[in-house]
């Protein structure tokens, strides 16, 4: 079994695709597909584990520059590996005995146009490239939409006209590096992979993680679930991370907010790590072991 190295790799594409190999290499056991693939046609892609008719959606790399989100999923898949075929325990948890009855299908990253045009700059961006470079000034390190410039995180359809009101009062109205929530609800190939997968498979709760802020959020309009808060203290008390509101800008239009609009079941967002985005890679070892407890708990509760 390789030992797998995640704390000197920043997730581009081609870091992404070794470590998923290397996971793949080790464990057998992990089904491994297809979700889409992006406006420029990088794959998404998911890992499932355990019993399909009772999942939990883990995603990450909504936003280019939050790329370390990415490297947190997949060391977690890792150490699920790990536990599975030695029998060792993940934060004195071994998941594998609830994995007799739940399962996980993680989505490491949404958005990969998004974080290869972050990481490698504009001429990631294909035949976009031209419209990135204008628009970010040539400097791409702070790049969160994808390649056409619209924020994931802001084409939801969850209160999306309300926030695109809001967008156009601050002057965003076009293509950008961030906030810009695109024509219409689902515009974009990179927000419709997530939507069907939820439309077509069963999860109990979905959990989308971001950078930064040591907060979670839980909450959208009325039609929470009674067990939202729940998972929210639970995730709260094994990672001392805030439980929040989001303001502003950050209100509607995102993947959690759909999530719970649509399917009036949980979800959250967990905003990893304090500081300024992009993170540096040298904060990864210790954001991940604070959350690792909170990884295992949120599949099993």
């Amino acid at each position: 079994m390789k030992e797998i190295k995640f704390d000197s790799r920043i997730p581009d594409e081609v870091v992404r695709n070794e470590i998923i190999n290397e996971i793949m290499c080790n464990y057998d056991f992990f089904n491994y597909g297809l979700l889409s693939k992006s406006t420029c046609g990088r794959e998404i892609n998911y890992i499932q584990i355990g019993d399909r008719e009772n999942m939990v959606l883990l995603s990450a790399g909504f936003h280019g520059m939050e790329w370390l989100t990415t490297l947190l999923l997949l060391k977690f898949t890792n150490e699920i590996g790990k536990c599975l075929k030695t029998g060792q325990t993940i934060a004195g948890i071994n998941i594998s005995e609830f994995l007799q009855n739940r399962g996980i299908m993680i989505v490491p990253c949404v958005n990969p146009d998004g974080t290869e045009i972050s990481i490698n700059g504009y001429k990631s961006a294909c035949k976009y490239s031209n419209l990135v470079k204008r628009v970010s000034g040539g400097n791409t390190d702070n790049w969160q939409a994808n390649a056409r410039g619209v924020d994931i995180n802001h084409n939801f359809n969850a209160g999306w006209h309300e926030l695109h009101k809001l967008e156009q009062k601050s002057n965003i109205n076009c293509p950008g590096p961030t906030r810009y929530g695109g024509e219409y609800p689902e515009s974009e190939i990179e927000t419709k992979a997530i939507t069907n997968l939820c439309r077509n498979t069963y999860f109990r709760h979905a959990i989308a993680f971001h950078s930064q802020g040591e907060e979670i959020y839980w909450q959208y309009g009325d039609d929470m679930s009674e067990k939202s808060e729940l998972i929210a203290k639970v995730l709260s008390i094994s990672s001392k991370y805030k439980m929040a509101q989001p303001e502003g800008l950050a209100i509607g239009g995102g993947f959690k907010d759909w999530f719970i609009k649509e399917f009036k079941r949980p979800g959250l967002t967990i905003e990893i790590g304090k500081g300024k985005n992009p993170l540096p890679l040298s904060d990864f070892n210790d954001i991940y072991n604070r959350l690792e407890e909170m990884l295992v708990l949120s599949v099993i509760i």
